[in-house]
């Protein structure tokens, strides 16, 4: 009788002692897994090494420029009215690459406005001359930027000038055209930079 009674509780023993390290071990598993889950989320390091940028541009209104960081470098995001977007033919003859033959932009930017949607325009704000900084001037033919400026981003470090898709202009120290960031649109209001893949985003 005293044998059953003590394997009774030899078993009892053995069942809190599996059940309580299972439950040790699944408190362990949750806590080891947990920095590795958030491992996965980009971080501010990772944002700036390149990971995707999500972007709303729910509040971008017609002739506003908005600025965003990716990579440690300022993107434009540019939604042009129908004016702007009429400057743009106008000034093939002026701008070194009309048709953004060189590679500064990804496939399906390569057409007359240099974007996926005809109005909003997505553009490394960095000169292609020697990395400054251009600063957007939507205004038409301020006196110091001449009687052809139709309005687009003046690079004040050596004069380069680019217009409303970023093409640069002729004879200026810039050789080539704003780059253009891979992007893709996940909605009418959701911007991703940085990849133009969604299962990325």
């Amino acid at each position: 009788m005293a044998d059953i009674d003590k394997k009774k509780e030899m078993n009892s023993r053995r069942r809190f002692l599996i059940t309580a390290t299972s439950i040790a071990g699944s408190i362990a598993s949750a806590a080891v897994a947990t920095p590795f889950v958030l491992s996965m989320m980009p971080s501010e390091r990772a944002k700036a090494a390149g990971a995707p940028v999500e972007v709303d541009i729910s509040k971008l209104e017609p002739g506003m420029l908005l600025l965003v960081e990716w990579r440690g470098k300022v993107v434009w995001i540019l939604d042009r009215t129908p004016e702007m977007l009429a400057t743009l033919k106008k000034l093939d003859d002026q701008v070194v690459d009309p048709k953004s033959e060189k590679p500064q932009q990804p496939p399906y930017a390569q057409n007359e406005t240099r974007s996926i949607k005809p109005a909003i325009l997505v553009a490394e704000g960095v000169c292609t001359h020697l990395g400054c900084s251009p600063v957007f001037r939507k205004d038409v033919a301020p006196a110091d930027l001449g009687p052809d400026w139709l309005g687009g981003f003046f690079c004040p470090c050596h004069g380069s000038k680019f217009d409303l898709a970023g093409r640069v202009y002729k004879h200026l120290p810039a050789p080539t055209n704003l780059v253009v960031p891979p992007h893709i649109y996940l909605s009418d209001t959701m911007l991703l930079i940085g990849s133009d893949r969604k299962e990325s985003a």
